[in-house]
């Protein structure tokens, strides 16, 4: 009966660790789609994170059913609420350069953040790893 009691206390005081929330750093891996950019609302993203800290965006910017693609690669890290990508490449081509973002929001479906540099929002969902970017014929 003590050991039952025991492992009773343990699980009690246990309960609150196992009821928080995950880590922000594991709701953000994975695809995610969405759309604007600024200076341009009508792009359109998908962005990956993986587990390893590697980043890959592909935007495509879309006039009159023409579409634009680009390719970023770089690594990325969350402190606090801070999100920060360090590019690596676009288009394959070696370049660097930091982004911060504020994490306004997410919740493992969805994502809302704000680009440091000029307030700009984003917002956009979780995706599997085969969705495909809408063709510019469908949006432009």
């Amino acid at each position: 009966m003590k050991r039952v009691l025991i492992a009773a206390a343990l699980v009690l005081m246990a309960s609150p660790v196992l009821a928080q929330n995950p880590p922000l750093s594991t709701l953000w891996l994975g695809h995610w789609f969405g759309s604007g950019q600024p200076g341009d609302r009508s792009q359109m993203f998908i962005d990956t994170f993986n587990l390893d800290g590697s980043f890959r965006a592909l935007h495509r910017a879309c006039v009159q059913g023409n579409a634009t693609d680009q390719s970023q690669t770089g690594r990325w890290r969350i402190n606090g609420n801070i999100l920060t990508i360090n590019m690596t490449a676009v288009n394959g081509e070696p370049r660097s350069y930091e982004d911060r973002y504020r994490i306004d929001a997410v919740d493992g479906k969805t994502q809302d953040y704000t680009l440091v540099a000029n307030n700009f929002p984003y917002k956009s969902r979780k995706v599997d790893s085969k969705f495909q970017m809408p063709p510019c014929d469908l949006v432009s």
